[in-house]
């Protein structure tokens, strides 16, 4: 049996909603007291759940409540959850940045984080003073930072600038430093939250690669969070689902991620992102020739309905939808300009409509972005405005499904003004 190098108790975070603090002093030498006699926190009594969208019925929430798991020796563990499910505020409570409500966190060994862009990083310190600087934090003597500095200083791609400020570094630069620093100097636990996706595509390929390595031929542990499903599933052994701030599920990361697709299937319903423009998307539908269900090589419809305050009748206008998968894959992407057909609009309201021959989708959820311009001036854009289902992937009905990446293929559409 693997050693279990991270435990997670009872964990529970409560934060008062409006102003820092209780507002009273005697509320706040209530809670004192009630942590010095290792009493339950007074606040928690009446604390509500992380539910973003309800109105608040409490003063206080829980940012995490209840909080329980166990991490292996060597464990790649996968973090996954909406926004404001609790994954930072989990992260930042095991890397010892804030402590926690109630409940214990338990680990063997030297913890790295790399939380945000420039954690842990002095910016008027050069690169060289702050690897020296971390690795001193960390516990490791002048000796072991010798060892590995020109490792991660190659790794980060700033041999040129090891003697500049940090505080003169792109966003990308500092994160390439901040990762090298925390995965080189060789902690037991290594923990990675979202700022991965600020690299390049090159970085975030030798990032991933590196915490495999640290993994597999090292028995590093490591705590990842991510959007990216696909970074999830290529790289984690297991994963966690936080929902709402509690602890939904956690086990096989194909089949976690399964269930947290599944948790944020479409309704099928449109919703703005933003405030109106002079011309804006009001409505969108997705119309199948089955009616009931959307299957891989079916006949669509991708009806846009705008609404204007003002048209300009000697104006052209450009109208763009965007298919992007479950993993925020680009998959295709439908506009006028594509067939040279300029539109001029005549009405204050209408519908634009995208007809799609054979839609070359694989199964799963997929959303939609839109955008309206005018005389290539961006009027309007809608990010994941709409999401529906792909149920059936039998397109030739062979029983072979179709592969599950399709960045770049040819659509074939045309359009109608209504």
């Amino acid at each position: 049996m693997s050693e279990i190098i991270l435990k997670v108790e009872n964990l529970s975070k409560i934060y008062r909603l409006g102003e820092v603090g209780t507002g009273t002093i005697s509320h706040d030498l209530n809670r004192w007291w009630a942590k010095i006699r290792g009493k339950e926190d007074p606040a928690s009594i009446v604390g509500q759940v992380n539910y973003r969208d309800e109105i608040a019925k409490s003063d206080y929430v829980y940012a995490l409540k209840d909080i329980d798991f166990d991490v292996k020796r060597g464990e790649v563990l996968g973090v996954i959850g909406k926004n404001g499910a609790g994954k930072s505020t989990l992260l930042k409570i095991i890397s010892q940045i804030t402590s926690p409500s109630s409940g214990f966190v338990k680990a063997k060994g030297r913890i790295s984080s790399l939380l945000e862009i420039g954690t842990g990083m002095h910016p008027e310190m050069t690169a060289r003073e702050n690897i020296y600087l971390n690795g001193s934090i960390m516990g490791m003597r002048k000796h072991e930072i010798d060892s590995k500095f020109d490792e991660i200083i190659e790794f980060a791609g700033c041999i040129m600038y090891v003697d500049t400020p940090i505080k003169r570094f792109s966003s990308g630069m500092s994160v390439r430093l901040g990762f090298a620093v925390a995965a080189f100097l060789e902690p037991e636990i290594l923990i990675v939250d979202e700022v991965l996706a600020v690299g390049d595509a090159e970085f975030q390929k030798k990032a991933i690669g590196k915490m495999k390595d640290v993994s597999y031929n090292h028995g590093r542990t490591v705590l990842f969070v991510s959007h990216n499903m696909s970074s999830v599933q290529h790289l984690c052994s297991s994963c966690m689902l936080l929902k709402d701030g509690q602890l939904d599920s956690i086990g096989k990361t194909g089949l976690i991620i399964d269930k947290y697709l599944k948790i944020n299937k479409s309704s099928k319903s449109f919703k703005r992102k933003n405030n109106f423009e002079e011309i804006y998307v009001s409505d969108l539908k997705v119309i199948s020739e089955n009616k009931d269900s959307i299957n891989s090589g079916d006949n669509i419809e991708i009806q846009l309905f705008y609404d204007s305050i003002k048209i300009d009748l000697n104006s052209n206008y450009e109208f763009i939808v965007g298919l992007w998968n479950e993993n925020s894959a680009d998959q295709f992407m439908l506009t006028n300009n594509y067939i040279n057909k300029e539109i001029k609009l005549k009405n204050k309201t209408g519908c634009i409509v995208f007809s799609v021959k054979k839609i070359p989708l694989n199964n799963g959820i997929y959303s939609i972005n839109t955008m309206i311009k005018k005389n290539n001036i961006c009027m309007d854009f809608q990010e994941q405005v709409f999401s529906f289902n792909i149920e059936n992937n039998n397109y030739y009905n062979s029983g072979v499904s179709y592969p599950n990446n399709y960045n770049g293929i040819y659509v074939d559409f045309s359009m109608n003004l209504l």
